[in-house]
């Protein structure tokens, strides 16, 4: 029985880690036109000392140091004397590419931990006979 509660808390905190993926994917589609901000990346840490090891844990979330793009409006009100400003370094395509395959591996662990709760449901109908 522990081993499908090991499964159980493996793909739960799977599921966890690429929720705060996709929170950080959905903050930097809604950020995409704002000047200045750098695009958030989350890396995932394998906890070893917790109770069940190799469960997944969000990291330090990062900012890309990529180049900030460079816009050109000259009535916008951060533009400089030659009507440029900064923008965002977010890429949408990148950002959709990233949240489809949270997305993916969220039903994978779902799916886990789902055939983990058929199992123990079916162990306990059979405890029970």
């Amino acid at each position: 029985m522990s081993n499908i509660l090991n499964a159980l808390s493996l793909s739960a905190s799977g599921m966890d880690a690429q929720a705060s993926r996709l929170r950080h994917v959905s903050e930097n589609i809604a950020n995409a036109d704002t000047p200045g901000y750098r695009r958030k990346t989350v890396s995932f840490d394998s906890d070893m000392r917790a109770p069940v090891p190799g469960t997944v844990s969000v990291g330090k979330v990062a900012l890309d140091k990529s180049e900030l793009s460079e816009m050109f409006d000259p009535g916008h009100p951060l533009a400089d004397a030659n009507g440029k400003y900064q923008g965002s370094n977010v890429d949408i395509l990148i950002e959709i590419a990233d949240a489809r395959e949270a997305q993916r591996s969220y039903d994978a662990n779902l799916k886990i931990f789902d055939q983990a709760r058929q199992m123990s449901q079916g162990l306990l109908e059979l405890l029970r006979r």
